[in-house]
């Protein structure tokens, strides 16, 4: 990726000579499949003489005129950069080029297609890569209006930011959609969608009056398995939320959500033109685990046209504030105006459980990110920015009172809209709403990184009547903050064959050691739950008759949050090889079969298979696998019939399937020869299943090819990539490897999931032969890759299985031989290496 960075210095350097007006891009789309027309005019004010330069990835470069006077290309235009001399106050530029589409899902994508031939396009700008589509000051805090003309196709649909005109049909073929121009926004959230999308329209109400049009947007291929009528359902009980509880109407002209190909994100939140991933269309069941996230992305999406991009923050290291916020709304959001009432059980089961792993990586950073480069934001798109900024806001929130919280935010976008922040314009208007001095409370959360545990202290008399309680505090040598928390306490005790809440309090805890003197005279319950209600952003451990307590009795919980909260603090505990791996995997087989929360038991079965599959002691390994595969497949035939959990389980037992048997088991359920009631085998579940055999070696590459054959489509083609590549001979490997090493013509999603399948934990006998090709690939891959190609690379291909050290030990030595390597590989490499390490603690852990 040489040439392409640009330093916050430079950014400063930039912003402080020029301030954009306008953009005016013409896009021709009928030149082919490889390249496209760019044509930019931009408008913005300087210094007078002043030097800079504009920003743009393009393969040619035809024309470039400056006030008038023409630019030679050959000498201007180099490392992603068009060089601008001697400016003038008033500017226009005018810039002409052939841009390239990609198949990385950055920029503008193209995409065919295999069930029809069609073709379906669509950009994707966060962070750097507008300069894909057009020549652009691309940093985020030098907004302008954007007005684009589109040539393309005439029977396409044609989706920006602004409404969709009627087109211009030349006659031969093609027509030209002339948009009109953006309000003042950034470059990144500009965007551009295509083709042939079928689609359906409806409308709502806004705050202000306005009719606001909603549309929704797949491909034809599809179209038959989106529930549209849901979606707008969704919407519009987020725009009721959010207008009332923001107190500002929303801010564009219409909302369109387009369902695209190839997506790398969830979904990202181009103004008024949202796209998101085809995952979040259903053609076959799927867990409510994902039907809620669908939901919550939904929400996060539409927080974002306020949060992101109404305001928006000055530089990337704002972006967390972007992301967090819309995590934390999307939440709160999803528990309150939808069905999705145990919004915050998912937000505990998931975010939190990725925040907490970010969180003790060596690359864990503060909330409020040092972002010196666009690498630095690249790798920053992590469990710090989105799950534990989302989770320290929700602290927020509790520290100043809800609607305090939401007052301050209605007059942050009010004083700010359409401009650019940092996080102390926030902090001042919830300090004027709340009372509270949030200076210190900023420094503390947001400017520190690190993770705090808290423990109870806990005397009782011989009665059992507690004497004293009190909280203690701990931090890592490392991160040493202590900080203040406003959380619950929770008392439960068995009732009638439930663990029931019997008493609460809710309090601010600082310091080391925080006394709960309210807490005395009470009897001394079943369990006690510090941070019950999940307010804070700490890990939590249980004291002993507490552990004693959810060892034996968690299922019966009757709080699923508190349940979730209990699973995670067991989770924690094993991580930290403080309890041993082989106690939490009986923990989690005596209890998740009676779980209810859909999200909660996706999270713990992964849990589950890490510890069987990495954390176990070695010489368990093997007997431990089986144990997991038998027991998981227990629970799917015992789980009622047509259920979530009957899904869950027999998915995750294919997954963990290690035995002949097991696989004869999963062959039979694929088959029909074993039959669970109310369990379809429908098209993705068969998918799953031939994976599952494919990983075990019981089928062959002629009858995935048969597979493919009978689902010739986009999804069809990456499960088949994955089953050929989990396939457990060096021959299979190889072959997955040089498809992804010695060519970059592969899209984005095959790469991800050939990864998937290649690291598979049931082919831990042939990755040692890859430990050595791994780090010789590392550099020269990272130097000709995009970034988010090198991104899946880098972590998907890093045989962790192993959890060896042999594996630690060549890790290790490549970050010391290469300690000139780009920042942001090295920091994939050290989080890889940070695994390692914790699967090698916990293993000697569960060995004693």
């Amino acid at each position: 990726m040489p040439g392409e960075n640009l330093t916050r210095i430079e950014a400063q350097e930039r912003r402080a000579i020029l301030s954009t007006e306008s953009y005016e891009i013409a896009l021709d789309l009928t030149k082919g499949a490889q390249v496209f027309g760019s044509r930019t005019v931009v408008r913005f004010t300087a210094t007078p003489g002043a030097s800079t330069f504009i920003d743009l990835i393009a393969r040619d470069v035809h024309e470039i005129v400056l006030n008038g006077v023409a630019i030679d290309a050959a000498s201007a235009f180099a490392d992603s950069r068009i060089a601008l001399e001697n400016l003038a106050e008033h500017n226009e530029l005018v810039v002409d080029a052939s841009c390239i589409y990609t198949n990385t899902g950055e920029g503008l994508h193209r995409f065919v297609d295999p069930v029809d031939g069609e073709v379906y396009l669509y950009t994707q700008f966060e962070v750097p890569d507008s300069r894909r589509v057009f020549a652009a000051f691309e940093q985020p805090d030098m907004k302008a209006t954007f007005q684009f003309t589109v040539t393309a196709p005439e029977q396409w649909q044609v989706v920006s930011n602004s409404p969709t005109p009627e087109p211009a049909r030349h006659g031969d073929g093609n027509a030209t959609w002339s948009f009109a121009p953006t309000p003042r926004i950034s470059s990144y959230i500009t965007a551009l969608i295509a083709g042939p999308y079928e689609s359906t329209f409806s409308e709502l109400t806004s705050a202000s009056g306005r009719v606001i049009p909603l549309g929704v947007f797949a491909r034809k291929s599809l179209w038959q398995y989106l529930d549209a009528d849901y979606i707008f359902e969704k919407t519009r009980q987020g725009f009721e939320y959010y207008e009332a509880k923001f107190d500002y109407p929303y801010p564009f002209e219409k909302y369109d959500q387009l369902f695209v190909p190839e997506f790398n994100a969830g979904a990202m939140e181009n103004a008024g033109a949202v796209t998101f991933t085809e995952t979040y269309v259903f053609r076959s069941k799927v867990t409510d685990a994902v039907k809620e996230r669908r939901v919550v992305t939904i929400l996060h999406e539409l927080a974002h046209m306020w949060f992101g991009d109404l305001v928006t923050m000055k530089w990337w290291n704002g972006l967390w504030l972007n992301e967090s916020f819309a995590e934390w709304a999307s939440t709160i959001a999803t528990a309150e105006a939808t069905e999705w009432t145990e919004a915050w059980t998912t937000f505990n089961a998931m975010e939190k459980t990725w925040a907490y792993r970010q969180d003790q990586l060596p690359s864990t950073h503060p909330v409020i990110a040092e972002i010196n480069d666009l690498e630095d934001v690249q790798v920053n798109f992590d469990g710090i920015t989105y799950a534990k900024g989302g989770s320290v806001l929700k602290q927020l929130a509790a520290w100043v009172g809800i609607e305090q919280f939401f007052a301050g935010v209605a007059a942050y976008f009010k004083k700010n809209e359409w401009s650019n922040t940092e996080m102390s314009d926030l902090l001042v208007e919830l300090e004027a709403t709340s009372g509270r001095e949030l200076t210190t409370w900023s420094k503390k959360w947001l400017e520190t990184a690190g993770v705090n545990t808290l423990s109870p202290e806990i005397v009782t008399d011989s009665d059992g009547v507690i004497t004293r309680f009190a909280i203690v505090q701990t931090a890592p040598a490392d991160y040493p903050t202590i900080r203040p928390h406003r959380l619950g306490v929770g008392f439960y005790s068995l009732n009638d064959g439930a663990l029931v809440r019997v008493h609460h309090v809710e309090l601010d805890v600082d310091g080391d050691l925080t006394e709960v003197p309210e807490l005395k005279g009470q009897v001394r319950p079943d369990l006690v739950l510090l941070n019950d209600d999940d307010l804070a952003y700490a890990k939590i451990r249980l004291d002993d008759r507490s552990l004693d307590t959810a060892i034996n009795h968690l299922a019966k919980i009757s709080d699923p949050l508190a349940r979730s909260l209990v699973w995670g603090a067991a989770w924690d505990q094993t991580r930290d090889a403080e309890a041993s791996a082989s106690d939490y995997i009986d923990l989690v087989l005596r209890n998740i079969g009676s779980e209810t929360e859909s999200t909660t038991v996706r999270t713990t079965v992964g849990q589950l298979q890490l510890a069987a599959n990495s954390y176990v002691a070695r010489e368990k390994r093997a007997a431990t696998r089986e144990k997991v595969a038998s027991s998981l497949w227990e629970l799917a035939q015992a789980a009622e019939a047509g259920s979530d959990s009957q899904l869950q389980f027999v998915t995750s037992f294919a997954s963990a399937a290690s035995t002949a048997a097991q696989w004869a088991t999963v062959a039979g359920v694929r088959n029909g020869e074993i039959v669970l009631e109310g369990l379809e085998i429908d098209t993705d579940l068969s998918w799953q299943l031939l994976v599952s055999l494919a990983a075990g070696g019981e089928v062959t590459a002629e009858e995935i090819d048969a597979a493919l054959a009978a689902d010739n489509t986009a999804k069809g083609a990456d499960f088949a990539a994955q089953a050929r590549a989990s396939i457990p001979t060096v021959e299979a490997k190889r072959a997955a490897w040089a498809s992804l090493i010695d060519n970059a013509d592969l899209p984005n999603t095959i790469v991800r999931v050939i990864t998937i399948g290649l690291t598979s934990p049931s082919s831990i006998e042939v990755l040692p032969a890859f430990i050595e090709p791994y780090f010789e690939m590392l550099l020269p891959m990272w130097s000709s890759r995009t970034y988010k190609i090198a991104e899946y690379l880098v972590a998907g291909l890093y045989p962790a299985a192993l959890a060896s050290t042999e594996l630690r030990d060549a890790t290790r030595n490549w970050l010391m031989a290469n300690s000139d390597a780009p920042a942001a590989l090295r920091r994939l490499v050290a989080e890889n290496l940070a695994g390692v390490e914790r699967a090698l603690s916990v293993q000697a852990r569960d060995a004693q």
